[in-house]
Protein backbone atom coordinates (compact mmCIF):
# COMPACT_ATOMS: atom_id res chain seq x y z
CA UNK A 1 0.00 0.00 0.00
CA UNK A 2 1.16 3.54 -0.71
CA UNK A 3 1.14 4.59 2.94
CA UNK A 4 3.25 1.61 3.94
CA UNK A 5 5.76 2.53 1.23
CA UNK A 6 5.99 6.06 2.58
CA UNK A 7 6.87 4.79 6.04
CA UNK A 8 9.50 2.51 4.52
CA UNK A 9 10.83 5.48 2.55
CA UNK A 10 11.09 7.45 5.75
CA UNK A 11 13.30 4.93 7.49
CA UNK A 12 15.30 3.92 4.44
CA UNK A 13 15.95 7.57 3.68
CA UNK A 14 17.42 8.06 7.14
CA UNK A 15 19.68 5.09 6.51
CA UNK A 16 20.84 6.46 3.18
CA UNK A 17 21.86 9.70 4.86
CA UNK A 18 24.59 7.81 6.71
CA UNK A 19 26.31 6.76 3.49
CA UNK A 20 29.36 8.64 2.20
CA UNK A 21 28.78 10.64 -0.97
CA UNK A 22 30.59 9.62 -4.14
CA UNK A 23 29.91 9.44 -7.86
CA UNK A 24 29.46 6.17 -9.68
CA UNK A 25 29.88 5.55 -13.39
CA UNK A 26 27.03 4.51 -15.62
CA UNK A 27 28.37 2.18 -18.30
CA UNK A 28 31.72 3.66 -19.39
CA UNK A 29 30.73 7.30 -18.98
CA UNK A 30 31.96 9.47 -16.14
CA UNK A 31 29.16 10.92 -14.04
CA UNK A 32 29.46 14.67 -13.64
CA UNK A 33 27.86 15.60 -10.33
CA UNK A 34 24.96 18.03 -10.44
CA UNK A 35 21.95 19.16 -8.42
CA UNK A 36 18.89 17.02 -9.16
CA UNK A 37 16.50 18.47 -6.57
CA UNK A 38 16.12 21.44 -4.23
CA UNK A 39 13.98 21.72 -1.13
CA UNK A 40 14.18 25.29 0.15
CA UNK A 41 17.90 25.85 0.76
CA UNK A 42 18.77 22.15 0.72
CA UNK A 43 20.06 20.36 -2.36
CA UNK A 44 20.19 16.73 -3.47
CA UNK A 45 23.09 15.70 -5.69
CA UNK A 46 23.13 13.17 -8.49
CA UNK A 47 25.98 11.42 -6.65
CA UNK A 48 23.67 10.80 -3.68
CA UNK A 49 21.14 9.05 -5.91
CA UNK A 50 23.81 7.05 -7.75
CA UNK A 51 25.60 6.08 -4.54
CA UNK A 52 22.38 4.91 -2.90
CA UNK A 53 21.45 2.90 -5.99
CA UNK A 54 24.83 1.15 -5.94
CA UNK A 55 24.35 0.37 -2.25
CA UNK A 56 20.94 -1.13 -3.03
CA UNK A 57 22.49 -3.26 -5.76
CA UNK A 58 25.20 -4.54 -3.43
CA UNK A 59 22.61 -5.34 -0.74
CA UNK A 60 20.27 -7.08 -3.19
CA UNK A 61 17.51 -4.53 -2.50
CA UNK A 62 16.75 -3.48 -6.08
CA UNK A 63 13.26 -4.43 -7.21
CA UNK A 64 12.12 -3.44 -10.68
CA UNK A 65 13.93 -1.34 -13.26
CA UNK A 66 16.92 0.93 -12.65
CA UNK A 67 14.90 4.05 -13.44
CA UNK A 68 12.09 3.09 -11.05
CA UNK A 69 14.60 2.37 -8.29
CA UNK A 70 16.32 5.73 -8.75
CA UNK A 71 12.95 7.50 -8.71
CA UNK A 72 12.18 5.77 -5.41
CA UNK A 73 15.56 6.79 -4.00
CA UNK A 74 15.08 10.41 -5.06
CA UNK A 75 11.61 10.42 -3.51
CA UNK A 76 13.06 9.19 -0.24
CA UNK A 77 15.75 11.85 -0.28
CA UNK A 78 13.26 14.61 -1.08
CA UNK A 79 10.98 13.48 1.76
CA UNK A 80 13.91 13.70 4.16
CA UNK A 81 14.75 17.20 2.94
CA UNK A 82 11.11 18.26 3.35
CA UNK A 83 11.22 17.11 6.97
CA UNK A 84 14.52 18.93 7.46
CA UNK A 85 13.22 22.15 5.93
CA UNK A 86 10.00 21.98 7.93
CA UNK A 87 11.97 21.34 11.12
CA UNK A 88 13.91 24.54 10.48
CA UNK A 89 10.71 26.49 9.74
CA UNK A 90 9.12 25.20 12.96
CA UNK A 91 12.33 25.95 14.94
CA UNK A 92 12.75 22.31 15.98
CA UNK A 93 15.95 21.96 17.97
CA UNK A 94 18.18 19.07 18.90
CA UNK A 95 20.45 18.80 21.91
CA UNK A 96 24.14 19.34 21.19
CA UNK A 97 24.96 16.40 23.45
CA UNK A 98 22.76 14.18 21.28
CA UNK A 99 24.72 15.22 18.20
CA UNK A 100 28.00 14.62 20.05
CA UNK A 101 26.83 11.14 20.98
CA UNK A 102 25.84 10.33 17.38
CA UNK A 103 29.15 11.68 16.12
CA UNK A 104 31.06 9.62 18.63
CA UNK A 105 29.25 6.42 17.64
CA UNK A 106 29.79 7.01 13.95
CA UNK A 107 33.47 7.87 14.29
CA UNK A 108 34.05 4.86 16.54
CA UNK A 109 32.36 2.62 13.97
CA UNK A 110 34.47 4.03 11.12
CA UNK A 111 37.69 3.61 13.07
CA UNK A 112 36.73 0.02 13.91
CA UNK A 113 36.04 -0.66 10.22
CA UNK A 114 39.48 0.55 9.21
CA UNK A 115 41.33 -0.83 12.25
CA UNK A 116 42.85 2.42 13.51
CA UNK A 117 42.60 6.19 13.20
CA UNK A 118 45.88 6.21 11.28
CA UNK A 119 44.54 3.74 8.69
CA UNK A 120 41.29 5.71 8.38
CA UNK A 121 43.21 8.92 7.71
CA UNK A 122 45.46 7.15 5.22
CA UNK A 123 42.60 5.67 3.19
CA UNK A 124 40.39 8.79 3.18
CA UNK A 125 43.25 11.24 2.76
CA UNK A 126 42.06 13.50 5.56
CA UNK A 127 42.52 13.86 9.30
CA UNK A 128 39.98 12.55 11.80
CA UNK A 129 39.37 16.13 12.96
CA UNK A 130 38.60 17.28 9.41
CA UNK A 131 36.35 14.27 8.87
CA UNK A 132 34.43 15.05 12.06
CA UNK A 133 33.89 18.63 10.89
CA UNK A 134 32.55 17.40 7.55
CA UNK A 135 30.22 14.88 9.17
CA UNK A 136 28.88 17.07 11.97
CA UNK A 137 26.42 18.99 9.78
CA UNK A 138 25.23 15.75 8.21
CA UNK A 139 24.67 14.23 11.65
CA UNK A 140 22.86 17.37 12.81
CA UNK A 141 20.53 17.16 9.83
CA UNK A 142 19.83 13.47 10.39
CA UNK A 143 19.10 14.08 14.06
CA UNK A 144 16.72 16.91 13.13
CA UNK A 145 14.93 14.64 10.65
CA UNK A 146 14.59 11.89 13.26
CA UNK A 147 13.23 14.39 15.77
CA UNK A 148 10.76 15.72 13.21
CA UNK A 149 9.70 12.19 12.34
CA UNK A 150 9.02 11.52 16.00
CA UNK A 151 6.86 14.62 16.30
CA UNK A 152 4.81 13.52 13.29
CA UNK A 153 4.05 9.87 14.08
CA UNK A 154 4.97 9.17 17.70
CA UNK A 155 2.05 8.78 20.06
CA UNK A 156 -0.24 7.28 17.41
CA UNK A 157 -2.71 4.83 18.97
CA UNK A 158 -5.26 2.48 17.41
CA UNK A 159 -8.30 0.62 18.75
CA UNK A 160 -9.30 -3.05 18.34
CA UNK A 161 -12.08 -1.86 16.01
CA UNK A 162 -9.50 -0.23 13.73
CA UNK A 163 -7.51 -3.49 13.67
CA UNK A 164 -10.62 -5.40 12.63
CA UNK A 165 -11.50 -2.82 9.97
CA UNK A 166 -7.97 -2.94 8.56
CA UNK A 167 -8.04 -6.76 8.45
CA UNK A 168 -11.35 -6.69 6.60
CA UNK A 169 -9.91 -4.41 3.90
CA UNK A 170 -7.31 -7.03 2.96
CA UNK A 171 -8.50 -9.04 -0.08
CA UNK A 172 -9.06 -12.66 0.91
CA UNK A 173 -6.53 -13.89 -1.62
CA UNK A 174 -3.93 -11.46 -0.22
CA UNK A 175 -4.08 -12.47 3.44
CA UNK A 176 -0.52 -13.48 4.35
CA UNK A 177 0.33 -17.11 5.04
CA UNK A 178 2.38 -17.28 8.23
CA UNK A 179 5.11 -19.75 9.06
CA UNK A 180 4.87 -22.00 12.11
CA UNK A 181 5.31 -20.10 15.37
CA UNK A 182 6.36 -21.12 18.85
CA UNK A 183 6.48 -19.66 22.33
CA UNK A 184 9.93 -20.46 23.68
CA UNK A 185 11.81 -19.26 26.74
CA UNK A 186 15.11 -19.79 28.44
CA UNK A 187 16.76 -19.48 31.81
CA UNK A 188 20.49 -18.85 31.88
CA UNK A 189 22.57 -19.12 35.02
CA UNK A 190 26.06 -17.68 34.91
CA UNK A 191 28.46 -19.43 37.31
CA UNK A 192 29.59 -17.41 40.28
CA UNK A 193 33.30 -16.99 39.82
CA UNK A 194 35.35 -18.10 42.80
CA UNK A 195 37.53 -15.70 44.77
CA UNK A 196 40.59 -17.52 43.45
CA UNK A 197 39.71 -16.75 39.81
CA UNK A 198 38.82 -13.13 40.67
CA UNK A 199 42.20 -12.64 42.29
CA UNK A 200 43.96 -14.09 39.23
CA UNK A 201 42.26 -11.46 37.04
CA UNK A 202 43.15 -8.62 39.41
CA UNK A 203 46.78 -9.75 39.59
CA UNK A 204 46.96 -9.91 35.79
CA UNK A 205 45.94 -6.25 35.56
CA UNK A 206 48.32 -5.28 38.36
CA UNK A 207 51.13 -6.80 36.30
CA UNK A 208 49.97 -4.96 33.15
CA UNK A 209 49.86 -1.66 35.04
CA UNK A 210 53.39 -2.22 36.27
CA UNK A 211 54.57 -2.81 32.70
CA UNK A 212 52.96 0.48 31.59
CA UNK A 213 54.64 2.35 34.44
CA UNK A 214 57.96 0.91 33.26
CA UNK A 215 57.49 2.36 29.79
CA UNK A 216 55.30 0.06 27.71
CA UNK A 217 52.39 1.68 25.89
CA UNK A 218 48.88 1.34 27.30
CA UNK A 219 47.38 0.97 23.80
CA UNK A 220 49.78 -1.82 22.84
CA UNK A 221 48.94 -3.86 25.93
CA UNK A 222 45.21 -3.19 25.46
CA UNK A 223 45.40 -4.71 21.98
CA UNK A 224 47.20 -7.74 23.40
CA UNK A 225 45.25 -8.43 26.60
CA UNK A 226 41.92 -6.58 26.74
CA UNK A 227 38.85 -8.81 26.54
CA UNK A 228 36.66 -5.89 25.46
CA UNK A 229 37.38 -6.78 21.85
CA UNK A 230 35.52 -3.78 20.42
CA UNK A 231 37.75 -1.24 22.15
CA UNK A 232 40.87 -3.42 22.20
CA UNK A 233 41.46 -2.77 18.50
CA UNK A 234 41.47 0.93 19.32
CA UNK A 235 44.05 0.51 22.06
CA UNK A 236 41.30 0.35 24.67
CA UNK A 237 39.89 3.77 23.66
CA UNK A 238 36.22 4.14 24.68
CA UNK A 239 35.75 7.66 23.35
CA UNK A 240 33.73 10.34 25.17
CA UNK A 241 31.02 9.51 27.69
CA UNK A 242 28.86 11.33 30.22
CA UNK A 243 27.23 10.42 33.50
CA UNK A 244 24.92 7.43 33.31
CA UNK A 245 26.42 6.04 30.10
CA UNK A 246 28.85 3.54 31.62
CA UNK A 247 28.62 1.29 34.67
CA UNK A 248 28.78 3.25 37.97
CA UNK A 249 32.04 1.67 39.15
CA UNK A 250 33.80 2.78 35.96
CA UNK A 251 32.34 6.30 36.02
CA UNK A 252 33.27 6.85 39.66
CA UNK A 253 36.91 6.23 38.86
CA UNK A 254 36.96 8.10 35.54
CA UNK A 255 35.45 11.21 37.14
CA UNK A 256 37.87 11.30 40.07
CA UNK A 257 41.33 10.52 38.66
CA UNK A 258 43.43 13.10 36.81
CA UNK A 259 44.05 13.14 33.02
CA UNK A 260 46.87 10.73 32.20
CA UNK A 261 46.47 8.86 35.50
CA UNK A 262 45.94 5.08 35.56
CA UNK A 263 43.79 3.83 38.43
CA UNK A 264 44.23 0.56 40.26
CA UNK A 265 42.07 -2.28 38.83
CA UNK A 266 38.38 -2.06 39.73
CA UNK A 267 35.61 -4.61 39.36
CA UNK A 268 32.24 -4.20 37.58
CA UNK A 269 29.64 -6.60 36.28
CA UNK A 270 31.79 -7.01 33.15
CA UNK A 271 35.00 -7.98 34.91
CA UNK A 272 38.10 -6.10 36.07
CA UNK A 273 39.09 -2.80 34.43
CA UNK A 274 42.40 -1.00 34.25
CA UNK A 275 41.30 2.58 33.52
CA UNK A 276 43.25 5.55 32.20
CA UNK A 277 41.63 8.97 31.95
CA UNK A 278 42.70 10.82 28.78
CA UNK A 279 40.65 14.02 29.08
CA UNK A 280 37.71 15.44 31.00
CA UNK A 281 35.34 18.31 30.19
CA UNK A 282 32.87 18.93 32.99
CA UNK A 283 30.89 15.73 33.48
CA UNK A 284 32.07 14.21 30.18
CA UNK A 285 35.22 12.18 30.00
CA UNK A 286 37.43 10.46 27.44
CA UNK A 287 38.97 7.25 28.74
CA UNK A 288 40.46 3.93 27.76
CA UNK A 289 40.63 0.64 29.56
CA UNK A 290 41.91 -2.90 29.57
CA UNK A 291 39.26 -5.44 30.55
CA UNK A 292 39.99 -8.87 32.00
CA UNK A 293 37.04 -11.17 32.61
CA UNK A 294 37.63 -13.73 35.37
CA UNK A 295 36.59 -17.14 34.05
CA UNK A 296 34.72 -19.73 36.11
CA UNK A 297 36.58 -22.97 36.73
CA UNK A 298 34.99 -26.39 36.36
CA UNK A 299 33.80 -26.45 39.98
CA UNK A 300 32.07 -23.07 39.49
CA UNK A 301 30.21 -24.42 36.43
CA UNK A 302 29.18 -27.59 38.26
CA UNK A 303 27.61 -25.48 41.01
CA UNK A 304 25.62 -23.58 38.36
CA UNK A 305 24.45 -26.89 36.85
CA UNK A 306 23.29 -28.08 40.26
CA UNK A 307 21.38 -24.81 40.78
CA UNK A 308 19.70 -25.17 37.36
CA UNK A 309 18.73 -28.78 38.21
CA UNK A 310 17.01 -27.49 41.33
CA UNK A 311 15.14 -24.82 39.33
CA UNK A 312 14.01 -27.43 36.79
CA UNK A 313 12.75 -29.72 39.56
CA UNK A 314 10.65 -26.85 40.95
CA UNK A 315 9.17 -26.23 37.50
CA UNK A 316 8.40 -29.87 36.80
CA UNK A 317 6.69 -30.15 40.20
CA UNK A 318 4.63 -26.99 39.42
CA UNK A 319 6.04 -25.39 42.55
CA UNK A 320 6.87 -22.21 40.60
CA UNK A 321 5.85 -20.64 37.30
CA UNK A 322 8.39 -20.25 34.52
CA UNK A 323 7.88 -16.49 34.61
CA UNK A 324 8.72 -16.35 38.30
CA UNK A 325 11.66 -18.73 37.89
CA UNK A 326 13.11 -16.53 35.14
CA UNK A 327 12.67 -13.45 37.31
CA UNK A 328 14.27 -15.10 40.35
CA UNK A 329 17.08 -17.11 38.78
CA UNK A 330 17.89 -16.12 35.19
CA UNK A 331 20.93 -14.00 34.41
CA UNK A 332 19.78 -13.33 30.83
CA UNK A 333 18.74 -9.69 30.81
CA UNK A 334 17.32 -9.92 27.27
CA UNK A 335 14.54 -12.36 28.24
CA UNK A 336 14.29 -12.00 32.01
CA UNK A 337 12.03 -8.95 31.83
CA UNK A 338 9.70 -10.84 29.48
CA UNK A 339 9.15 -13.74 31.83
CA UNK A 340 12.04 -15.61 30.26
CA UNK A 341 10.32 -15.74 26.86
CA UNK A 342 11.74 -14.72 23.51
CA UNK A 343 9.74 -12.11 21.58
CA UNK A 344 9.17 -11.14 17.98
CA UNK A 345 11.40 -8.14 17.26
CA UNK A 346 8.74 -6.47 15.10
CA UNK A 347 5.55 -6.98 17.09
CA UNK A 348 6.85 -7.71 20.58
CA UNK A 349 4.63 -10.82 20.69
CA UNK A 350 5.81 -13.98 22.47
CA UNK A 351 4.91 -15.92 19.31
CA UNK A 352 8.10 -16.18 17.26
CA UNK A 353 8.32 -17.70 13.77
CA UNK A 354 10.30 -20.92 14.02
CA UNK A 355 12.49 -19.90 11.08
CA UNK A 356 13.55 -16.84 13.11
CA UNK A 357 14.70 -18.86 16.11
CA UNK A 358 18.35 -19.56 16.76
CA UNK A 359 19.11 -22.87 14.98
CA UNK A 360 20.32 -24.48 18.21
CA UNK A 361 17.05 -23.59 19.94
CA UNK A 362 15.02 -24.72 16.93
CA UNK A 363 16.64 -28.16 16.88
CA UNK A 364 16.35 -28.40 20.66
CA UNK A 365 12.58 -27.84 20.73
CA UNK A 366 12.20 -30.18 17.74
CA UNK A 367 13.02 -33.02 20.13
CA UNK A 368 10.78 -31.72 22.94
CA UNK A 369 7.07 -31.94 23.65
CA UNK A 370 4.95 -28.85 24.27
CA UNK A 371 5.03 -27.49 27.84
CA UNK A 372 8.31 -29.18 28.71
CA UNK A 373 11.79 -28.20 29.87
CA UNK A 374 15.12 -29.25 28.43
CA UNK A 375 17.81 -30.72 30.62
CA UNK A 376 20.37 -28.11 31.71
CA UNK A 377 23.26 -27.79 29.27
CA UNK A 378 26.49 -25.84 29.23
CA UNK A 379 26.20 -22.79 27.03
CA UNK A 380 28.70 -20.24 25.75
CA UNK A 381 27.65 -16.58 26.02
CA UNK A 382 28.37 -13.98 23.34
CA UNK A 383 31.47 -12.82 25.19
CA UNK A 384 32.81 -16.38 25.17
CA UNK A 385 32.24 -17.11 28.85
CA UNK A 386 30.57 -20.30 30.08
CA UNK A 387 27.05 -20.51 31.47
CA UNK A 388 24.26 -23.06 31.93
CA UNK A 389 20.99 -22.88 29.97
CA UNK A 390 17.56 -24.53 30.11
CA UNK A 391 14.96 -24.17 27.34
CA UNK A 392 11.19 -24.00 27.91
CA UNK A 393 8.96 -25.05 24.99
CA UNK A 394 5.59 -23.57 25.88
CA UNK A 395 3.38 -23.72 22.77
CA UNK A 396 3.27 -24.06 18.97
CA UNK A 397 1.04 -22.87 16.10
CA UNK A 398 1.12 -24.58 12.73
CA UNK A 399 1.60 -22.57 9.51
CA UNK A 400 -1.68 -20.80 8.71
CA UNK A 401 -3.37 -17.82 7.08
CA UNK A 402 -3.33 -14.75 9.32
CA UNK A 403 -6.52 -14.23 11.32
CA UNK A 404 -7.71 -11.94 14.11
CA UNK A 405 -7.93 -14.67 16.73
CA UNK A 406 -4.44 -16.13 16.41
CA UNK A 407 -2.48 -13.18 15.02
CA UNK A 408 -3.96 -10.09 16.63
CA UNK A 409 -0.56 -8.69 17.66
CA UNK A 410 0.83 -8.89 14.13
CA UNK A 411 -2.33 -7.34 12.66
CA UNK A 412 -2.22 -4.64 15.34
CA UNK A 413 1.33 -3.80 14.28
CA UNK A 414 0.35 -3.70 10.59
CA UNK A 415 -2.66 -1.51 11.36
CA UNK A 416 -0.52 0.85 13.42
CA UNK A 417 2.05 1.18 10.64
CA UNK A 418 -0.72 1.81 8.13
CA UNK A 419 -2.19 4.53 10.35
CA UNK A 420 1.23 6.13 10.80
CA UNK A 421 1.56 6.13 7.03
CA UNK A 422 -1.76 7.89 6.65
CA UNK A 423 -0.80 10.51 9.24
CA UNK A 424 2.58 11.03 7.59
CA UNK A 425 0.95 11.41 4.17
CA UNK A 426 -1.43 14.03 5.58
CA UNK A 427 1.49 15.88 7.17
CA UNK A 428 3.47 15.72 3.93
CA UNK A 429 0.64 17.28 1.93
CA UNK A 430 0.37 20.09 4.46
CA UNK A 431 4.16 20.61 4.61
CA UNK A 432 4.28 20.80 0.81
CA UNK A 433 2.58 24.21 1.06
CA UNK A 434 5.34 25.55 3.32
CA UNK A 435 8.43 24.53 1.35
CA UNK A 436 9.77 25.10 -2.15
CA UNK A 437 10.53 21.93 -4.15
CA UNK A 438 12.26 21.90 -7.52
CA UNK A 439 13.07 18.70 -9.43
CA UNK A 440 15.58 18.45 -12.30
CA UNK A 441 13.77 17.96 -15.67
CA UNK A 442 15.63 14.66 -16.10
CA UNK A 443 13.63 13.27 -13.14
CA UNK A 444 10.23 14.80 -13.91
CA UNK A 445 9.08 11.43 -15.22
CA UNK A 446 9.29 10.20 -11.62
CA UNK A 447 6.23 12.40 -10.96
CA UNK A 448 7.43 13.04 -7.40
CA UNK A 449 5.41 16.18 -6.84
CA UNK A 450 2.18 14.27 -7.43
CA UNK A 451 2.94 11.99 -4.45
CA UNK A 452 4.11 14.94 -2.36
Amino acid sequence: MKYMRLIKCLFFGLLMGALPFSSFAQSDAVVVDKIVARVDNHIILLSEVENSYQQMLMNGQVRGSESDSKCQILEQLVINKVMLAKAEIDSVEVDAGQIDGQMEQRMRYMVMQYGSEEKLEEVLGTTVTELEEELREEVREQTLVQTMQGQIINGVRITPKQVEEYYNTIPRDSIPFLAGEAIVGQIIIEPTVSDVENEKARQKLDAIKERIEKGEKFEDLAKLYSEDYGSARQGGDLGWHGRGELVPEFEEVALTIEPGEIADPIKSEFGFHLIQLLERRGNRFHSRHILVRPQPNNDDIKRAEAEMDSVRNLLVADSITFEQAAKDFSDDQATRGNGGLFSDQTTGSAWVATDQLDPVIFFTIDTMSIDSYSTPARYRLEDGSQAVRMIYYKDYKKPHSANLKDDYQKLHSATLNNRKGEIFQEWLKSARNDVFIDIDPEYLECDLLKDL
